[in-house]
């Protein structure tokens, strides 16, 4: 998360849910950043995610990103709502910000109330403990885990406008992986100038690529959000839709969204395999992504990789049922280039 120009993190004991554990995390640039924001699509989302969208939508802006473990702040009524809001006036107050600097996330169990004193005493802390360096992106990328088991976070680099431009990152999410922004906290900080629309566009594009290709278990969470903070200290010119190198912008920003969505596959609650599924000659890439995303969240077909059966026909079944045009004469089905099925009946 430090990896960029201008950015500082912290993860700190608060308390939130057990007494040794660190469950808060703050992030912070030292120069206001373009904001953007790509949230869960579960209609029971959180509080957080609501004040989010609020804040985002009224000034695609921000400072720093809040949050917490161990609470997910959701289902809790207007009093969840205030703690939202609560979480974000203590960031803004700890760091000296103005009101609307702050965005922030929780994650934890459903339904309890988030213990506020504990939480924003937890961020004030962080505030204090704010730093630079491969050991701190660790501290603050273990404060937001939950039943994961290991820290998630990586940083890539790009050359815009003949300057170096640094993209850093981290996430949670073992259970509850489905497409769709569902499951998972992940926030990504950059040095690069960006224009604020773009940038949100750029993040959603970077999402549908590869946080929205991932399944483990099919639920959708009611907090998951992804959040881009860039800040510009990098000194190229603004990145924009007319810039000549947006697409290095956009590949970087999809290829670490893309690290860490298999970070959070390979780290899925009761996961042994990671499986790649491509789909090729498809009429669209709508059905492309019908029949890929029907394949990876079929409970037989996931049975089968998991006792290490190519079970070819579960594969061929979710395909056909998957909304898509699929014509069974036309389809070959490969595992690591050997072919199983071959238009119309088992290959030789």
């Amino acid at each position: 998360m430090t990896s960029a120009m201008g950015f500082r993190a912290a993860g700190v004991k608060a308390g939130v849910k057990y007494a040794d554990r660190l469950d808060v995390a703050l992030v912070a640039s030292d120069r206001p950043c373009a904001a953007a924001g790509v949230f869960t699509t579960n209609l029971v989302f959180a509080a957080p995610v609501g004040f989010d969208r609020a804040r985002l939508a009224a000034s695609p802006s921000a400072q720093c990103v809040a949050v917490n473990t161990g609470c997910a702040n959701a289902c809790t009524g207007v009093a969840g709502q205030e703690a939202a809001a609560a979480m974000a006036r203590a960031a803004e107050e700890a760091l000296g910000l103005p009101e609307g600097s702050a965005l922030v996330a929780s994650t934890g169990v459903i339904g309890a109330p988030l213990p506020v004193d504990r939480v924003t005493a937890g961020i004030a802390a962080a505030a204090r403990a704010l730093a630079v360096g491969p050991e701190v992106n660790e501290t603050a990328a273990r404060a937001i885990m939950t039943t994961d088991t290991r820290p998630k976070h990586a940083a890539v680099t790009c050359e815009i406008d003949g300057k170096t431009v640094t993209l850093g990152g981290m996430c949670k999410g073992a259970g509850m992986i489905e497409p769709k922004m569902a499951t998972m906290l992940a926030f990504v900080t950059t040095d690069a100038a960006v224009e604020p629309g773009w940038l949100q566009d750029a993040l959603k594009a970077a999402a549908d690529a590869s946080f929205n290709c991932v399944v483990v278990d099919g639920d959708e969470s009611t907090n998951d959000s992804l959040f881009c903070l860039a800040n510009g200290a990098a000194g190229n010119a603004p990145l924009c839709a007319g810039h000549p190198q947006a697409e290095v912008f956009q590949a970087a920003l999809t290829a670490l969204c893309q690290a860490l969505a298999k970070e959070i596959v390979m780290d899925g609650e009761g996961v042994s395999k990671f499986v790649t599924v491509r789909v090729t000659g498809a009429e669209t890439p709508h059905d492309a992504h019908l029949v890929a995303r029907a394949i990876a969240r079929s409970p037989l077909v996931k049975t089968s990789w998991f006792g290490r059966d190519p079970n070819w026909g579960r594969v061929l079944c979710a395909a056909g049922y998957s909304g898509a045009e699929v014509d069974p004469t036309k389809t070959r089905i490969l595992y690591a280039g050997v072919c199983a099925y071959d238009r119309g009946r088992i290959a030789d």
